[in-house]
């Protein structure tokens, strides 16, 4: 059968999935509130059983195929490939939980076309755990719920030493916008629908990142703050996020695009404040702050900000309309050509990705 999981754009409360998670451990941390909706980009698939292996044929975003994947259904095999990281360890980390979990077989999966950007902020590495997830589930008639792949996906994923938060796994969700509320171990979501359309271009920076990084020395102020730098963490990452996020949601709802875009401001304004010294190496981020303050840009932008964990990765810009949004893709490939564009518009009815790249 054939499959397409999505890409996940995360509009507000990056980092807080995970941190509202700690509530576990510390109950006077404050719950997570995540915004996010799916891409049209995303991973093809099509997928077979197989008797004794996971095989996996990869294509990365260029046409390249990646050296083949084949290593035999056995746990101590695929935890130790899911251990190794890098692009394999994701497909591995979720066969490990369903051979653990459920009686299955292996699964040979073609991933003949990616047209999602990786390492940008749009949760490859989730969609890829997703994809896995899913086969299991459909050809061996699991019967999970979308939630219950979800979960499969996450435990795969943090098998290898990615440490993400749940937040990535919502691009199960197809192209709904959802909020997710992260309180320990318990994930409350809720499908939003906006009143009008709304544009976004999504921006690849063309530059580096380093997530894992990134999300090691945030997971360190955590569970309890023991200076000011990781006080500032927790201020951010709890009720300033929770906060935005919210208004953010009910904005949404509303189609105030002129709101949202001041709440997108005002997010990466009170991120910058409080989480760039915990992690300067990668969240002073030059070239994403470069394009956001870029002046010739300011008359077309409601608001502005980084993707995913932060960092020069990805950026997202809301616009009032169809015209600006393809002036301001205009001006970004005049001004920084080495970058790429993709338009996503949030309607009433649903949320769409154009497929094609600008």
């Amino acid at each position: 059968m054939k499959m397409f999981v999505p890409g996940r754009l995360c509009l507000f409360g990056e980092h807080s999935d995970w941190s509202g998670g700690y509530r576990s451990i510390n109950p006077a941390l404050h719950k997570g509130y995540t915004l996010s909706v799916g891409t049209n980009q995303g991973i093809y698939a099509e997928v077979k059983p197989h008797p004794t292996h996971l095989i996996l044929h990869s294509c990365l975003t260029d046409g390249t195929r990646k050296e083949l994947l084949q290593i035999p259904m056995e746990r101590e095999v695929l935890l130790a490939e899911a251990k190794k990281g890098g692009f394999f360890s994701y497909a591995a980390g979720v066969a490990y939980q369903a051979l653990t979990l459920y009686h299955v077989q292996g699964i040979e999966i073609d991933n003949y076309k990616t047209d999602l950007p990786i390492q940008k902020g749009l949760a490859s590495s989730a969609a890829i755990s997703v994809l896995v997830a899913r086969a299991f589930n459909q050809l061996y008639e699991l019967k999970l719920t979308l939630r219950g792949e979800m979960e499969l996906a996450y435990s795969g994923e943090i098998t290898t030493p990615s440490r993400c938060g749940r937040l990535d796994q919502s691009c199960a969700y197809g192209n709904r916008p959802v909020m997710m509320v992260f309180d320990g171990q318990h994930i409350n979501i809720i499908e939003l629908h906006s009143l009008k359309n709304l544009f976004f271009v999504i921006v690849d920076l063309a530059a580096s990142k380093n997530t894992h990084e990134i999300l090691s020395i945030l997971n360190q102020c955590y569970p309890f703050a023991t200076n000011e730098i990781k006080q500032n963490v927790h201020k951010y990452l709890g009720e300033i996020s929770a906060r935005i996020t919210q208004e953010a949601a009910t904005a949404l709802e509303q189609g105030n695009a002129e709101s949202l875009g001041a709440l997108m401001k005002q997010a990466q304004t009170e991120f910058d404040r409080h989480l760039i010294r915990a992690c300067p190496s990668q969240l002073t981020a030059p070239v994403l702050h470069s394009l956001l303050k870029h002046p010739p840009l300011q008359s077309l932008i409601l608001g502005g900000k980084g993707v995913g964990s932060q960092g020069d990765g990805t950026a997202q810009f809301l616009v009032k309309n169809q015209e600006n949004q393809q002036r301001v893709i205009e001006l970004i490939k005049r001004d920084f050509p080495q970058m790429q564009c993709l338009k996503l518009v949030i309607s009433a009815s649903a949320a769409e990705v154009t497929p094609e790249e600008i």
